[in-house]
């Protein structure tokens, strides 16, 4: 039986606790935010001990596994200090989404997790459905062959206020540029054009050029400026033996074979099927939970921390082109 804490009870943490709360083979025991409402407010709806402060809550309740959902600055920014504090108390840790936008503190993250051989794992939960492992596996049998190209868009309305001008493109792309990553493999080279929109004080609408290391290029864009929610989100890859897109992340995922009019397809069924985005966190947090209970190598973990990291690193590049008018940027180079 696994033990679980989460520490940080906003509505993603709460979203943690019930999903494990809801897991065989995993017991929640405790529930910590620094907040007093909201621990208070967690232990309360889970039947839980509540604590305020996350290295008492690690010394006394022992948990082998820990979800990070603080938020913070950028809404990364916490989930540094708790990540460590549990890595060292010997615990797996699940970490929301970025990993942290300071690239040195993420890649101490990362760095601890190896040396302690701990598992370290991001939210990246985009990848974490049926047809996205649908097409991964289509793309794993050759069906796409030598890659050509990846385009992927994702966007979502979002209009209250940020605290930087590129927030838009640190929080809601690590999970695009994950799914690049997932099909594509590394991204070496980054171009960025981005735009404020009317009345923005963010960079609100982005399109970024990309050079993969297997010789691929392709393109993100991604946007807050877009109202309507669905759909949201959709990637094509492209390659010497067929295409495949993935729409909505569970909705469908279609292969169209260069040397066939017949298509193959995933369709999310009625019955038994994801039914709310929500389901892509509790699989997510399934995943990860099954996987540390079957003793997975830390560096085998799906969506794991050095993935967040890179992700986040591709990211920064893309803000690096922005600062720069534009011009491509290697994503080698960036660091902090």
């Amino acid at each position: 039986m696994l033990r679980v804490c989460v520490i940080g009870m906003g509505p993603i943490g709460n979203t943690h606790a019930a999903v494990y709360q809801a897991l065989p083979g995993v017991e929640l025991v405790a529930v910590c935010d620094r907040r007093t409402e909201r621990a208070q407010a967690g232990g309360a709806k889970y039947g839980v001990p509540c604590f305020e402060n996350a290295q008492q809550m690690l010394d006394e309740m022992k948990p082998d596994l820990v979800s990070v959902a603080t938020g913070g600055f950028e809404y990364s920014s916490d989930h540094y200090e708790p990540t460590l504090q549990a890595l060292h108390a010997g615990c797996h840790v699940l970490c929301e989404k970025p990993i942290c936008n300071d690239l040195e503190k993420a890649q101490e993250m990362v760095d601890t997790a190896r040396r302690l051989n701990r598992c370290l794992a991001v939210d990246l939960n985009h990848r974490f459905t049926p047809a996205a492992r649908a097409a991964k596996a289509w793309q794993d049998q050759g069906l796409i062959g030598e890659l050509l190209f990846l385009n992927m868009n994702l966007w979502i309305g979002r209009f209250e206020q940020f605290e930087t001008e590129f927030y838009h493109l640190k929080a809601l792309n690590p999970h695009s540029v994950d799914i690049l990553r997932y099909y594509g493999g590394e991204i070496e080279e980054v171009q960025c054009f981005a735009m404020k929109a009317s009345g923005r004080s963010i960079y609100s609408t982005q399109s970024t050029n990309l050079r993969f290391a297997c010789g691929a290029v392709g393109h993100l864009t991604s946007s807050y400026d877009i109202k309507r929610g669905h759909p949201m989100e959709r990637i094509d890859v492209a390659g010497v033996n067929g295409r495949m897109v993935v729409e909505d992340m569970w909705r469908e995922a279609t292969l169209y074979p260069a040397d066939s009019w017949i298509k193959q397809q995933y369709t999310n069924p009625v019955f038994g099927g994801f039914g709310q985005f929500y389901d892509t966190f509790a699989d997510r947090i399934a995943s990860f939970a099954r996987e540390v209970a079957a003793g997975v190598r830390p560096e085998d973990i799906d969506g794991s921390g050095q993935a967040g990291l890179e992700a986040s690193r591709v990211i920064h590049a893309a803000i690096e082109s922005i600062r720069r008018g534009g011009q491509p940027v290697k994503v080698a180079e960036i660091t902090k």
